[in-house]
């Protein structure tokens, strides 16, 4: 099936902009973006592309106003020389937010990083660019839960055995086990570079570092500073306090809310912040 066909398939109520950026690093409160491409697909099936053309010679490079480190540029292919006379985001701001308008997004880790970074970049030009009533189409996200995940799925990859028993008690807690020791034995010495550049692993044997290893957030900014407990209550997710109450903590201690706006934190999570101090989210 070829994309123009595929593309059918897609029940859209507004139109969806895939889009994916690069940065002069992974840190969402102080890197920049150097790089965009966006592609615009319309309820009617007609595609804008921002660049119009693919290949390096139609980029849409961005003026990061800071110095692109080596690192980053090895990864991307973009370095200082390339950006030197392009415009700043803030010069360009105006065009992406009308080419944005009334749009979702779509990207391959786009919920963790893309999109994050994008928002940040607004705000960071003074521009409210707020989520609110966009869909987020996170391709990464159907690819992991799509993909087979399932313990006998696990078995099969791992130790190459097929799994007797699955769903029963007994076999599922051995299959588990045995999973378990291939994994550590698998990525004793295994790293890789995820689509942020951040690297991951090795996996550790140390069960204080694997249960590190192991966690997940339910973020409430995109930074994960604020998450949802087991509750559905906000609570703070660093510094002294972690696990507390976003609202309750704010009523009580109103220059922490000062602190954090005057802070280094990304922008996005003022914006939340703010929210929560206004009653606008709970």
């Amino acid at each position: 099936m070829g994309l123009e066909e595929g593309l059918k398939k897609l029940k859209l109520k507004k139109p969806l902009v895939v889009f994916d950026l690069e940065t002069t690093g992974v840190q969402v409160g102080t890197d920049r973006i150097v790089e965009i491409a966006m592609i615009k697909v319309s309820p009617d099936g007609s595609v804008v592309r921002k660049p119009e053309k693919a290949g390096k010679e139609h980029r849409i490079l961005v003026n990061p106003e800071m110095a692109i480190p080596l690192e980053s540029s090895l990864v991307h292919g973009v370095y200082d020389e390339d950006v030197k006379q392009k415009h700043t985001f803030g010069e360009i701001a105006p065009g992406l937010v009308k080419f944005l308008d009334g749009c979702d997004l779509g990207g391959f880790n786009s919920n963790r990083f893309d999109v994050p970074m994008l928002a940040e970049e607004f705000l960071r030009v003074g521009v409210d660019f707020g989520l609110e009533g966009r869909n987020l189409i996170d391709v990464q996200n159907i690819f992991h839960k799509m993909e087979q995940r399932t313990l006998k799925a696990a078995y099969k990859f791992y130790c190459d055995k097929e799994l007797e028993g699955a769903h029963e008690a007994y076999p599922d807690t051995a299959a588990t086990l045995e999973i378990l020791v291939s994994q550590l034995e698998k990525y004793e010495n295994t790293s890789i570079s995820d689509s942020r550049g951040e690297q991951v692993g090795p996996v550790p044997a140390d069960m204080d570092e694997l249960h590190k290893f192991c966690q997940r957030t339910n973020n409430v900014d995109l930074a994960g500073r604020l998450i949802y407990d087991d509750d559905g209550v906000i609570i703070f997710n660093f510094g002294k306090h972690k696990g507390v109450s976003a609202v309750e903590l704010l009523k009580k201690d109103p220059g922490y809310f000062g602190w954090m706006m005057k802070g280094d934190f990304p922008r996005y999570t003022k914006r939340v912040l703010e929210q929560i101090k206004d009653g606008t989210l709970k």
